[in-house]
């Protein structure tokens, strides 16, 4: 592979997103070409799709108005190699020649010969003009159904500050199993209010202190939270539902629980199974659905990180904001309510049920525990209190749940959106 090639796995990799709804993540693991890419190349190819998925909206808005018609049907794949080299030279600031050569190259081998006057003259436009930077690109690369939630529950400004986060992409948080001044010293990272390691992105991680040796995992800070929420785990039995690829079964593993990870798919499974080899924690780990599981011992807790549309997620995973839809959360929500139902039938009373979802929609999170407790579940919730959210109390709502956004902590680089609620079974 020439460092050339790398433009050319890149527009494959984009059209199992947009053409094949593919996750981002498992178009990469399915790639082979990707796969023998030496490091430098690999996050190369990484970094221009994930500029395409975060700027998608300015990549049209500054391309549809240099086109007679827009480009449909056989011909949509070009729009995508029109991006790849619009991307490069606003957004990576790729040498003008380089990136008009590599994306004509991208257009020849891949079957669009056709057009390579078209790409060709678009981008030595673009090139020589430097199109005006958009007034609010937040909004402007964010789908209109996504943004409308946004503004409706959290406000226009709010709304921007979310969408802005998601422009860039998040630094690297780690959980250390023990020792977090050591491993941030080692790391050159920074401990944050809640305990988290954070440190810039970039690079391998393989290659860093600790990694194989199981001393520490990649987690974001938000991720984090659900299993502190839970207090002292020592002893105590803790289902994990829906747990791959393990980050909190590890948490909890790691202070002292006796945990079960389940999962229902087998992929995942395995690389749960992998990570708890790495790290060396021994916990148990069975497959099966969720919602019908059944334990074969007393259960005191359980973390339901349930199936969701992943918005909150999208400072590290822009193509999510490509591929849901506007029918995705009521649907999810559904099947939200009932692992939730069933996670409280299986925990014992007087037992915790902590509820996450890493999504900014509110069918996903505040309005599934509404109704959760409107109905004739026997659950109360356990409000989360300011001195359990150390530096990050403004992330509780007033219900006494936990909301955190993508621009909460902006001058630290951010968090994930994740919802949590705390529940304690009747007695």
């Amino acid at each position: 592979m020439t460092f050339d090639d790398t433009r050319i796995i890149a527009f494959d990799l984009i059209l199992s997103v947009y053409q094949d709804r593919r996750p981002f993540d498992d178009a990469q693991a399915r790639h082979q070409a990707l796969a023998r890419l030496d490091t430098r190349d690999r996050n190369f190819v990484r970094l221009l799709a994930n500029t395409v998925f975060r700027r998608a909206g300015e990549l049209d808005a500054i391309i549809q108005p240099m086109l007679r018609k827009r480009l449909r049907g056989k011909a949509a794949p070009v729009r995508y190699i029109l991006w790849l080299g619009v991307a490069q030279l606003l957004f990576l600031k790729t040498p003008p020649h380089a990136a008009v050569e590599t994306t004509v190259k991208v257009a020849e081998v891949t079957g669009f010969k056709a057009f390579k006057g078209l790409i060709n003259a678009v981008l030595r436009r673009i090139s020589r003009e430097a199109p005006e930077p958009a007034d609010n690109p937040g909004k402007l690369n964010t789908p209109a159904w996504l943004w409308n939630s946004w503004v409706a529950a959290y406000g226009e400004d709010e709304a921007a500050r979310i969408a802005t986060a998601h422009l860039s992409e998040g630094p690297l948080d780690i959980s250390v199993k023990t020792d977090p001044e050591l491993w941030a010293e080692r790391l050159e990272a920074e401990i944050l209010p809640t305990g988290a390691l954070r440190r810039v992105a970039g690079g391998d991680i393989r290659a860093l202190p600790g990694f194989e040796e199981g001393a520490w995992w990649v987690q974001d800070a938000a991720a984090q939270l659900p299993a502190k929420l839970m207090g002292d785990v020592r002893g105590k039995s803790v289902v994990d539902l829906c747990a791959a690829p393990g980050g909190k079964s590890a948490q909890l593993a790691a202070a002292g629980a006796r945990i079960l990870a389940l999962d229902s798919s087998a992929t995942r499974l395995k690389r749960l199974e992998e990570n708890m080899a790495r790290l060396d924690l021994d916990i148990e780990i069975g497959a099966g659905d969720a919602g019908t599981w059944q334990p074969r011992f007393p259960v005191d807790m359980v973390l339901l990180d349930a199936p969701c549309t992943a918005t909150g997620a999208a400072r590290r995973h822009p193509d999510i904001l490509r591929l849901k839809s506007k029918r995705d959360p009521a649907r999810l929500a559904l099947e939200q309510a009932r692992l939730l139902r069933h996670a409280i039938d299986i925990v014992e009373p007087g037992g915790l049920v902590v509820y996450v979802t890493c999504s900014l929609q509110p069918e996903e999170g505040s309005d599934q525990i509404r109704a959760l407790l409107k109905s004739d579940a026997p659950v109360t919730r356990d409000p989360i209190r300011a001195e359990e959210m150390t530096g990050l109390s403004q992330a509780i709502t007033k219900d006494g749940d936990v909301r955190t956004l993508p621009s909460h902590w902006a001058e630290r680089g951010g968090l994930d959106g994740f919802f949590i609620a705390r529940l304690r079974r009747n007695a």
